[in-house]
């Protein structure tokens, strides 16, 4: 089957613009865990300066990333994340999450983060209106996007 001209209309097609490129959800990691100089970022990420300046300067554009300098002499910056930026924290617990329990059989984390009560965080997602744990199983996909189905287009 040929791929579509007008693919599906998607909000995760359109995050992944942003932050789907190889390294950005790295920077965010980083940069959520207060580790906001370029310097710091190359040697965390492993990225080369070049790439992290150009992702760096859309997560800034995006809206995702504030740049505050915090020296003249040489001109130095700090990225930190807005709170649009704070709002993808939640997906990068639940990526962490998933790579613990699929990608580290031996048991091995490099990570491990603690909430304020103390425990470890583990994370979950849950319905906001009644609290219950989310599983595939329990949800129902109802497309919104005028000429569209759950399995695809609808007929022209």
């Amino acid at each position: 089957m040929a791929a579509t001209k007008d693919p599906r209309p998607c909000s995760i097609a359109d995050a992944l613009t942003l932050v789907g490129e190889k390294y950005s959800l790295l920077v965010l990691r980083e940069v959520c865990l207060g580790n906001g100089r370029f310097d710091q970022l190359v040697r965390n990420i492993g990225v080369p300066r070049d790439i992290l300046a150009t992702r760096l300067r859309r997560l800034v554009d995006a809206g995702i990333l504030t740049k505050r300098a915090y020296s003249e002499r040489p001109q130095r910056f700090e990225y930190r994340p807005t709170p649009a930026g704070l709002e993808l924290e939640p997906v990068l617990m639940t990526l962490m999450a998933w790579g613990d329990r699929h990608l580290r059989t031996d048991g091995d984390r490099p990570m491990v983060i603690e909430h304020t009560c103390g425990n470890e965080l583990v994370a979950v997602v849950t319905c906001r209106a009644c609290g219950g744990a989310v599983h595939h199983q329990d949800l129902t996909a109802h497309p919104q996007a005028p000429g569209w189905t759950v399995t695809g287009p609808t007929a022209a």
